[in-house]
C-alpha cells in the first residue's frame, strides 16, 4: 500500500500563500485520483480539491480561484498551491489516495491562517 506524507503545512499572514507537498512512498499507477483534505476539530473532514490521472478536478466553493492543485512525478506526485490564505482556511491538511478499491492518507499538516 502506498504511505503518504505531507511538507510544508506552518504559520501564514492572512493573505498570504502557502504550498503543500505530498509524498508518496512507491509510483503511482493510473487510473488514480489524488486529493487533499482538511480538517477542524469538531468539524468532518472536507475535501479541498482532488485530481484524477486524467486531469480532472474537484474543489470545495470556498477554496475557488485560491487553491490550486497540481502533479509532479514521483516521489512527490501531487502539492496544493494555496493562495490569499484565511485565518478561516486553519486546519490540518491531509494528502489522500484512491485507486480503485485502495485508498491512503497521509498523516496531516498543519496550516494556520493568522489575521
Amino acid at each position: 500500500q502506498v504511505q503518504l506524507v505531507e511538507s510544508g503545512g506552518g504559520l501564514v499572514q492572512a493573505g498570504g500563500s502557502l504550498t503543500l507537498a505530498c509524498a508518496a512512498s512507491a509510483v503511482i499507477s493510473r487510473p488514480y485520483t489524488m486529493g487533499w483534505y482538511r480538517q477542524v476539530p469538531g468539524k468532518q473532514r472536507e475535501l479541498v480539491e482532488s485530481l484524477t490521472s486524467d486531469g480532472v478536478s474537484n474543489y470545495v466553493d470556498s477554496v475557488k480561484s485560491r487553491c490550486t492543485i497540481y502533479r509532479d512525478n514521483f516521489p512527490v506526485p501531487v502539492f496544493l498551491q494555496m493562495d490569499r490564505l484565511e485565518p478561516e482556511d486553519t486546519a490540518v491538511y491531509y494528502c489522500n489516495y484512491k485507486k480503485l478499491a485502495i485508498e491512503s492518507w497521509g498523516q496531516g499538516a498543519q496550516v494556520t491562517g493568522t489575521s
